[in-house]
């Protein structure tokens, strides 16, 4: 474990000691619950990062700073801050509506395009089917059939249209129901009214702007371009003993704007602190942004709110911290602090998301917002 406040210093110094964080990672690589586990925590002017654990395991290799790392749906929070800043310079409106920008594209489906708008996209509130969870299309991703799947390149028309054979969760407006189609529309609302690709709006708006140099949205490059952990995946076997799989190869058209970006702790981190801090969005923005609906009932994570592309986590230390997370094959990341920006800690396993996961980066933030007595 090392802490950096300027040059690299080390865990022994006076006041940077993080025993009882390195004890949860040490103890989520003991219990099995994941290869190798990393946090890297800005606090100020402080910088710290601790391992524990394999990136690779055949070789030994150790977890380390700066590694890259599929995000799974921590990427909805860039796609809500593109558009968000989108919408600051009066290009669109939160109330445009996917008929407006997609006309037709809902026709012949249950769906109204006409009350389905790009917040309610945003907050996940439009009642659209999640395409990831069609049982034909996750039956393709699952097991040894993921191997078939895992180079193929899909549209997000076609992703869409896989969702509009379902019903509606519910009403527009009327609840959250997580779905990754919500942030496919929202991002083909995008290109449609600026006629560039949200790969380009994504580059010019966010990335280049706030220095994230190890960022990307790699759709349809296979490989993640840089130094990484493997990705352990069990592919969503059945079978919970079912052999662990590399799945750091694979193009993300099924998750795109959705959940489809390469990044690690520190440019997440550079990301959040800078969007909270009010440096990307303006603050008409940024009240939408943190304006949330609630997400009891819905199966989802406990004692969360959501907002646009970020959500609000209650901690049994206090709280509430925010951010987004999310998993792909063999990789979750969380990423959660002050909605001010100034404490923010990023943690990543590489292996799939589980409950032994998730309550040990809970378990890293408890730790971390004890210590302040305030997250918000």
């Amino acid at each position: 474990m090392t802490d950096r406040k300027g040059p690299m210093a080390t865990a022994s110094n006076p006041g940077t000691s993080h025993e009882a964080v390195q004890r949860v990672l040490d103890g989520a690589v003991a219990s099995g619950a994941t290869p190798g586990i990393v946090t890297e925590v800005w606090k100020g002017d402080s910088r710290w990062f601790a391992a524990a654990g394999k990136a690779d395991v055949s070789t030994g290799r150790e977890r380390m700073p700066q590694e890259l790392f599929r995000i799974g749906s921590a990427a909805k929070a860039f796609t809500a801050a593109t558009t968000l800043k989108l919408v600051g310079e009066g290009v669109l409106s939160l109330d445009d509506t996917v008929e407006r920008w997609l006309p037709g594209l809902l026709d012949g489906s249950p769906y109204d395009g006409d009350k389905i708008t790009l917040r309610r996209l945003l907050n996940q509130t439009s009642g659209i089917y999640n395409f990831s969870m069609d049982p034909e299309f996750f039956a393709t991703g699952q097991g040894e059939a993921w191997y078939e799947r895992r180079f193929k390149v899909f549209t997000p028309e076609e992703l869409v249209r896989i969702a509009l054979r379902h019903p509606p969760c519910n009403a527009p407006g009327e609840t959250f129901q997580y779905s990754n189609t919500q942030y496919y529309l929202a991002a083909m609302m995008l290109e449609r009214v600026t006629g560039q690709s949200y790969g380009d709006l994504l580059d010019r708006l966010i990335l280049r702007p706030v220095g994230l140099t190890r960022t990307s949205l790699p759709t349809t490059q296979t490989i993640i371009p840089g130094p990484h952990p493997m990705h352990y995946s069990r592919l969503y076997a059945e079978d919970p003993a079912a052999r662990l799989h590399d799945a750091s190869e694979s193009n993300e058209t099924t998750a795109w704007s959705a959940g489809g970006m390469i990044s690690s702790t520190g440019d997440l981190l550079t990301f959040f602190s800078a969007l909270f801090s009010g440096r990307i969005l303006n603050p008409a923005q940024m009240e939408e942004m943190f304006t949330t609906v609630s997400t009891d009932g819905s199966g989802w994570l406990p004692g969360t709110r959501y907002g646009l592309g970020v959500f609000e986590q209650k901690l049994q230390s206090g709280g509430p911290v925010w951010g987004n997370g999310g998993a792909d094959y063999g990789t979750f990341t969380l990423v959660m602090g002050s909605s001010d920006g100034t404490h923010m800690v990023a943690s990543h396993v590489n292996t799939d998301f589980s409950p032994q996961a998730y309550a040990a980066f809970l378990a890293i933030l408890d730790i971390e917002f004890s210590r302040t007595g305030h997250a918000g």
